[in-house]
């Protein structure tokens, strides 16, 4: 099921960006194999990002676990890895030794800072990458930055792109026979998501500091409010027919919303508007607004999310063993794309039908454990 059925995915286990970059993988019909410790507690229902995979068991600091291992390589279309600089080297399990067992292997490797640069070795987490690029300075109130999750830097700057830099070279791998290693860094894509901030700055149309720019909170007409029950609501409108609507729905009749591209103004206008939507709960301007070309969304927590009738319609959560979860993503026409399921919660569960669908016969994956590689 879902586009990439019949591509084959070796991830080595690691946290947060590269279990998602691997569910996303899994989620579109790779067959992904994740290679976990020997010994490793047992998983969890509740990690969702390791939903949909194969699970085998290795321990690599024995080399028959690591050339194990790279028979599965010479099977695979991708291997995936989330280890700082030079640890699968020191493995046995870098990209010049699986090029040379699979030519047509793209190898896709992401850490925070990359794989060289003079912070390439220094630990760090999503909030120092994104601090590098100019994204945290960007996101927050006047007072402070604040850390948008890990969202920009893990799953947005690394993931995701890792994601599709390993597709792209797939794709060239298929036409010219030939592999290649993916550098993804996390500082990389967070300033790659950054690119129209960027062009705004030199174009004189963004101030280098928090809520003072049209996107970042600082217009009064594109930011978040508090209702009358002390629930909150997202307004968006930017465009002058969206503009003139909330004006009608909100009744924001003062000839100072007039000047809606004032930016003197904005903070002026934003103390009213702020008193106008404390006026009515977020259901009443739910009412008023949902689903209208005012750009509005009422502000909904984890919990009520998954319940909202444009969610349920989309069907855009999905239940499984009792978890409530995002569905698949994107969606295909042509390949429905379906969830392969759950975690894993016995790591190494799979080791002995992997190897077996590999070509290892009963006596090999005998003497592997009699070995206690696996």
């Amino acid at each position: 099921m879902g586009p990439l059925e019949g591509i084959k995915v070796v991830e080595l286990a690691g946290i947060g960006p590269g279990p998602f970059c691997g569910m996303l993988l899994s989620d579109m019909g790779a067959e992904v194999i994740r290679i976990e410790r020997k010994g490793a507690r047992g998983g969890s229902k509740f990690d969702v990002l390791s939903r949909g995979r194969k699970s085998v068991a290795v321990d690599l600091k024995k080399p028959e676990g690591v050339e194990m291992v790279l028979k599965l390589v010479e099977g695979a279309d991708i291997l995936q890895e989330g280890f700082r600089p030079g640890v699968t080297e020191r493995l046995g399990l870098g990209p010049d030794v699986c090029l040379e067992r699979n030519p047509r292997l793209v190898y896709g490797r992401m850490t925070g800072w990359g794989q060289y640069g003079p912070m390439s070795q220094a630990a760090g987490h999503d909030i120092n990458y994104i601090s590098l690029t100019g994204a945290l300075h960007a996101v927050g109130t006047s007072d402070k930055p604040v850390a948008p999750l890990n969202l920009v830097g893990d799953f947005g700057g690394g993931a995701l792109y890792l994601a599709m830099g390993m597709l792209a070279a797939v794709v060239n791998a298929q036409r010219t026979g030939r592999g290649q290693v993916v550098d993804v860094a996390m500082t990389d894509g967070s300033a790659s998501l950054m690119s129209m901030m960027y062009g705004f700055k030199a174009s004189g149309m963004w101030q280098d500091k928090r809520a003072a720019n049209m996107l970042d909170g600082g217009a009064h007409f594109y930011d978040t409010y508090e209702t009358k029950d002390g629930k909150w609501i997202s307004i968006g409108s930017i465009e002058p027919q969206f503009y003139a609507l909330l004006r009608d729905k909100a009744g924001l009749s003062d000839a100072g919303f007039d000047a809606q591209h004032d930016r003197s103004k904005w903070p002026e206008l934003k103390e009213q508007i702020t008193a106008v939507f404390k006026t009515k709960t977020r259901d009443e301007w739910d009412a008023l607004m949902s689903g209208t070309d005012v750009c509005y969304g009422p502000i909904l927590s984890l919990e009520e999310a998954p319940s909202h009738p444009h969610n349920i319609e989309r069907n855009t959560f999905v239940e499984i063993d009792g978890v409530v979860q995002p569905n698949v993503a994107p969606r295909f026409s042509a390949t429905k794309s379906e969830i392969q399921g759950p975690p894993s919660e016995d790591p190494g569960r799979d080791t002995d039908s992997v190897l077996a669908a590999f070509g290892f016969s009963a006596d090999d994956i005998a003497a592997l454990k009699a070995q206690e590689a696996i």
